[in-house]
Order: structure tokens, then sequence, then C-alpha cells
């Protein structure tokens, strides 16, 4: 699970703890620490808050990492818009869930986008119908980096991580060590990074990224993958 609320991430455990068939496999705060937790516990299905994922920059990311991943939405209510629910199922989501959705409905949920590798919770369904055009005015290019729309994705999945370190104020060594990744290697990715979004330096691109909406405000500061209970539901088979 990927959520930036403790208490939630622990319920939504409870529950699968206690449904026959699911298996907890852990859970996470950040994009980064989800893309790492993934790699590490190649989960079945993870679950992912929407409001950590605004431009559904993670969904797309995970989905393209392991496509057989299973990627479940829960969508809070400032999120529940045609335009959001498009752009999430476009990026990659399986399932569509209402945040506030009861325990039962939600292992439901689970069961069918992991056997269906699609569901739409009822309560959401009218949204997916038809969703709005955009204006050509907002889906014009030149909001964001390199004439992109804002909130378009520029970089490589590693670069991402790279980029989200960067933002929490470590240096090349430290990331090379979390990354386990060569220090030259996390060099080029830097270049690499500020090649893409024209920024002089790594605090020009840090500020880019959270203007362009490719970087989020942590909404939480324990923002650590928590080893003992890694990235979601992982059916038993």
């Amino acid at each position: 699970m990927v959520d930036p609320i403790p208490i939630f991430r622990e319920g939504v455990a409870s529950m699968v703890h206690r449904t026959l068939g699911l298996h907890w496999s852990g859970q996470a705060a950040s994009h980064h620490a989800a893309m790492q937790l993934c790699e590490q516990a190649r989960p079945d299905v993870v679950i992912l808050d929407s409001a950590l994922d605004p431009n559904c920059h993670l969904v797309k990311l995970l989905n393209g990492g392991d496509p057989a991943l299973v990627l479940v939405v829960l969508v809070r209510d400032v999120s529940r818009t045609q335009q959001y629910l498009a752009m999430a199922i476009g990026a990659g989501a399986h399932a569509i869930v209402p945040r506030a959705v009861d325990s039962r409905r939600l292992s439901e949920a689970l069961r069918r986008a992991h056997t269906d590798r699609r569901y739409i919770d009822p309560a959401l369904s009218a949204l997916t119908a038809r969703p709005k055009r955009q204006s050509a005015a907002r889906a014009a290019p030149g909001d964001g980096p390199l004439g992109q729309p804002k909130g378009a994705m520029p970089l490589s999945r590693r670069e991402y991580q790279v980029l989200q370190l960067v933002a929490e104020g470590l240096e090349n060594s430290a990331i090379a060590k979390l990354l386990f990744l060569s220090v030259e290697t996390v060099r080029t990715h830097v270049k690499s990074i500020l090649r893409k979004l024209s920024a002089r330096d790594r605090t020009h691109a840090v500020t880019i990224a959270f203007r362009g909406g490719i970087l989020v405000a942590q909404l939480d500061d324990h923002a650590a993958v928590l080893p003992a209970q890694n990235a979601v539901a992982r059916s038993t088979r």
C-alpha cells in the first residue's frame, strides 16, 4: 500500500490479514519508497492513494516497470472527476475505488482487479463513461518544462527516483547507496535531469519539478519504506 497516513495503511493491512487468500507484502509513503519497495517485494497488487499521485506519474512508472502488476487507485473526493479517472486509467490503473470504501468492498475490488485486471467501483462508474474533453488551452503545450503540458513526465523511472532523492536533500553518494548504483551513474542521471528540465543546477531542477507538477509535496513526514511490511496485497496461489 502506498499512502501518506500511517493509521490508514495499518487499517488496510488489518483488513488484508483477516481476508482469506490475501497476503500483506507491506507499505510505503512516498513515490521513491513505493518504487523501491515494488522492486524488492514484487507484489501482485499495489493500492495507491490518489492524493499522492495527482498527475498519475507513479501509476505510469509502476505499470511500465512491471506490466503484470495490478494497480488499484483509491480516489479521494478532490480527485473524483472524469478527468482524473480517465488520466489514471490511461496511465495504467486497473481498478478505481473510492478511498472511503468499506473493507468488504475493498477486498472484493482487490480480488476482481487481480482476476479480471479491470474493476471500477459502481459509485464511480458514471464518471468513467465519457470523460470530458480538455479545452485546447489546457491541452496546449508550453505550461511545463521543455514545452510539455504541466504535469507531464519527461524523466525516466530511475531519473524520477533520483530527482525525488535530490529534492529530499541527499547528495550523490547517499543516493547511490540507497539505489544501489555507482556515484558516477547517479551523476549521469543528475546531468540528464538537468538537461531534460532545462535547469541550471539541482536546486533549480527541483523548483521546476514542483512548479511543473512532476514532483508533489510530501503529505507525510514519515516517507520511508516500512521494511517489515512492504507494498500491498499479494494473492496466495
